[in-house]
């Protein structure tokens, strides 16, 4: 459904501008596109949500990663400014009314301040609010698989009082739009070419923002500690003698299947499950749980790599014909699941383009 701010225009095949890069861009640039209009995107640094769509819908959404000028409203019909600052999107505002521009205002755009970590690395510039005196503490929140409705409430609290929240790709991106006005949120995420931050430099923002007397709060997909290297920041922060606490989250590993309506256990089936990373070769206790049926296995992070896998399992004794079942971006809209067995999986992935992220599930209860 296209946003309230939107309703009503005629917006198939006009040209439409969006300034700002944070999560409220991301979603106007999402129905505009869906409403038919050519959006360009006009950004010093985008959230990840918002490279996706330029990503994914090349031919109808691009992107300058700079900052606005006045001639970007050259031949346009529409302005969504959605920046990140009141002053950079009354200046928005004010070009398109001297132009009699048709223009859109997102007043709560300055809910969230969105940085590109990797940009502000490079400059060494991540003191962007005064410090307030005092020692501040980290809170790993756990998002769950992605849609906002499966965080916890004690992680929606979490982000209702955070000073700062580093987040990711894999994170519920769409909860970022409600946090308060103020909040500084650091994009982190790891799409390749798109400014990757290696994991020791995530660290030290989330040390350095809370030693500024900051509420840091790092927003991860899933559960922090499944695999989702949470220990190893919680283990910073006690070194730096950061105060820092973790709110589990909804593990992608079983949410994903069984809203896919796979049950990662069933009583005369199976009863236990393996759950590993796609990133690793897979452990012993991996392999013979394919290959002697005694368990599912749930593999996360394993699209680059299925093939791999596959045969791995096979070199290993695995049936060909176990079936296997993909879950793509489990639990919100665009969720896809693919089946096939052992044999063609790789094969039907390549063919249906299957891509990440997405939850591997290998073993009986996969079958359709």
């Amino acid at each position: 459904m296209t946003s309230p701010l939107l309703v009503g225009l005629p917006l198939a095949g006009r040209d439409v501008l969006v300034t700002g890069g944070g999560p409220a861009a991301a979603a106007h640039a999402g129905d505009l596109r869906q409403a038919g209009a050519l959006v360009r995107v006009v950004a010093p640094h985008v959230c990840e949500d918002l490279h996706e769509l330029v990503v994914r819908d090349a031919a109808t959404v691009t992107l300058d990663e700079r900052e606005p000028r006045e001639s970007d409203l050259d031949g346009v019909w529409l302005v969504v400014a959605a920046d990140g600052g009141s002053t950079d999107r009354a200046r928005v505002q004010g070009w398109a009314e001297a132009r009699r521009i048709w223009c859109v205002v997102d007043d709560d755009a300055t809910a969230a301040q969105i940085h590109d970590a990797g940009s502000l690395l490079a400059h060494g510039d991540l003191d962007l609010r005064r410090p307030t005196g005092t020692l501040g503490a980290v809170t790993l929140v756990g998002g769950g698989p992605g849609a906002p409705e499966l965080i916890t409430v004690a992680g929606r609290r979490a982000l209702a009082e955070a000073d700062v929240i580093v987040t990711d790709r894999l994170g519920p991106r769409s909860v970022l739009t409600n946090v308060r006005p103020g909040v500084e949120i650091i994009d982190v995420g790891k799409t390749p070419g798109h400014h990757p931050v290696p994991q020791h430099e995530i660290n030290r923002i989330l040390v350095e923002q809370a030693q500024l007397g900051r509420r840091v709060v790092r927003l991860k997909g899933g559960d922090p500690f499944l695999l989702g290297r949470g220990g190893e920041e919680v283990l910073a922060c006690q070194e730096a003698g950061v105060p820092v606490d973790v709110v589990p989250g909804i593990s992608s590993a079983f949410a994903v299947p069984a809203l896919a309506g796979i049950p990662v256990t069933q009583r005369g089936l199976v009863a236990a499950v393996h759950v590993t990373s796609g990133h690793e070769p897979l452990a012993d206790a991996a392999l013979a749980s394919v290959r002697e049926e005694s368990a599912t296995l749930v593999v996360l992070m394993g699209v680059g790599n299925l093939g791999h896998i596959v045969e791995q399992l096979r070199g290993a004794g695995a049936d060909p014909s176990t079936p296997v079942a993909v879950v793509e971006r489990g639990s919100t809209p665009e969720q896809r699941l693919t089946r096939a067995t052992l044999a063609d999986i790789v094969a039907v992935a390549a063919e249906v383009r299957v891509r990440a992220p997405a939850v591997i599930v290998i073993g009986a209860v996969a079958a359709s």
